[in-house]
């Protein structure tokens, strides 16, 4: 008999990543099914196990293509054929989510469950535009209020009732009600003065917030083109979005990326770009894999060379699988590409003995031989992948250092759906390797040269400009470098767009 499963119910918030909740996002990961909807933004889906079954009911405004009765039995029947199924929905899910709908067939089956709250659109959508629900100068209430209209087309509010509130009233799923709403607040005594905010998009780098008043609202809504999801805020806490939007002042507030990293190699990069306000896909268009080796004698060496992250990771892996660690390293020198694989040796506990002036295989080669780093007789351990460049073995060996390569990790290409290179301002590469991966995924047809391409160096840069991109290089090789190029080059076509 088969075990039952259990259904999480997990609000992924409005939209930013960074507002799923931590106990959210640990249902997510350990997910064995996922239904979701529209809403839910690609960032979050990114989230889920490779392994787990995605179930898309596709619910967005105006349009259910899945009945909400058939989703309620999509949660029982995989719940019974034993798997852990985590029902993801936007914003909160008892909060005009239909949460409550979906629980009761789980409860009437016995089914268990359990509900993660997330964090509503009503309050973070309006945050992310400056406005503050509640403010103790302008009102000491906040209502929330559904704008949709019912099957018969009917929108069904007690106005009077909304304006004695003297609250801040916030309306969801509201943009096709908009107009309505006006005139009914209006039409039962509230000020035509009255300010209100459109907020569209809320929390994610898209955002469009307008704030107007009840009697421009209508032609706001029009003239913008607002599209759902977007909210209406009404309320004199509305003036306050002048002094408090802070989210359209970042930096790289609407710029739309596209990052080509390793999945295991994205953190950091993804995580500043979107703390500048940038709207970050993900495109891990390669991957790193592991392989087999055996540890060499590394007594025999006098120098280990590290030319990515991904080979300090897999060569210290393979140690400690064999009982060894960093003290296996005494009495060798370590010379390694660049700042990010010296940054990566320093989580193992060891420090960089050598760092080229430019972070690229051709420079390194060449200072340390120029250097003097490489004693006369010494014996050198190359630690790369199976697939590298050859210009560190052939130079060295050129000079007759006795060089002896070690292969530690593959690099694998991943094939990626449903991007469109047109919606980007910019790809961002790490590497040759990601540049190719980048082309693999999309597949033969794509227009791969509708994308700009922001380089961390030229060997990058000459691979994007063999696919006819346009390139930009960072001055340095370095994270920070390859993002403040990003934003010099953003901001300069920002500026020829609004010029």
């Amino acid at each position: 008999m088969t075990k039952t499963g259990k259904v999480y119910l997990v609000g992924a918030g409005p939209g930013d990543v960074g507002l799923l909740t931590t106990k959210g996002r640990e249902m997510l990961q350990k997910a064995q099914v996922v239904v979701y909807d529209r809403l839910v933004s690609r960032d979050i889906l990114e989230l889920i196990p490779e392994e787990a079954i995605r179930i898309d009911v596709g619910k967005y405004a105006g349009r259910h293509p899945v009945p909400q009765e058939r989703i309620n039995e999509i949660l029982r029947e995989q719940a019974l054929a034993g798997r852990q199924v985590v029902r993801l929905k936007g914003g909160d899910c008892f909060l005009f989510g239909r949460g409550g709908e979906e629980l009761e067939l789980l409860w009437e089956s016995g089914v268990p469950f359990e509900v993660v709250p997330g964090i509503p659109s009503a309050l973070a959508a309006p945050a992310y535009g400056g406005i503050p629900v509640t403010h103790r100068d302008f009102c000491s209430s906040v209502h929330i209020i559904t704008g949709h209209k019912k099957e018969d087309g009917e929108l069904s509010l007690d106005y009077d009732a909304l304006i004695r509130l003297q609250g801040t009233l916030i309306f969801m799923m509201s943009v096709a009600s908009g107009a309505e709403i006006a005139k009914g607040l209006m039409t039962h005594g509230m000020a035509v003065s009255m300010p209100c905010a459109v907020v569209e998009n809320g929390t994610r780098s898209e955002q469009r917030t307008f704030v107007t008043t009840l009697q421009h609202l209508e032609g706001i809504i029009q003239k913008e083109r607002i599209q759902s999801p977007a909210l209406i805020v009404v309320g004199p806490v509305c003036t306050l979005a002048e002094k408090f939007d802070w989210f359209s002042k970042l930096p790289l507030k609407g710029a739309r990326l596209l990052v080509t990293r390793p999945k295991e190699k994205e953190g950091t990069l993804v995580g500043r770009l979107r703390e500048l306000g940038a709207h970050v896909t993900s495109l891990p268009a390669i991957a790193t894999k592991p392989v087999p080796f055996p540890i060499p004698d590394l007594s025999q060496y006098g120098v280990l060379v590290f030319t990515s992250g991904a080979g300090v990771n897999s060569f210290f892996q393979a140690l400690w699988r064999e009982g060894l660690d960093a003290r296996k390293m005494a009495g060798l020198k370590i010379a390694v590409v660049g700042k990010e694989t010296e940054k990566q040796l320093a989580t193992y506990g060891l420090r960089a003995d050598f760092v080229p002036t430019v972070f690229c295989a051709e420079t390194l080669a060449g200072e340390m031989l120029e250097s003097g780093f490489l004693e006369k007789g010494i014996r050198v351990l190359l630690i790369q992948a199976k697939i590298a460049s050859e210009e560190v073995f052939q130079r060295l060996s050129a000079r007759g250092i006795q060089t002896d390569r070690l292969t530690v990790y593959e690099t694998q290409y991943v094939q990626q759906e449903g991007i469109d290179p047109g919606e980007y301002d910019f790809g961002i590469f790490t590497s040759a390797s990601s540049v190719e991966g980048y082309a693999r995924a999309l597949g033969e047809k794509a227009e791969v040269e509708a994308l700009a391409a922001v380089c961390i160096g030229e060997k990058t840069a000459a691979a994007a400009r063999e696919l006819g991109m346009p390139v930009y290089v960072a001055k340095e090789a370095t994270i920070q470098s390859l993002i403040e190029t990003v934003w010099e080059q953003y901001r300069d076509k920002k500026k020829e767009n609004e010029g």
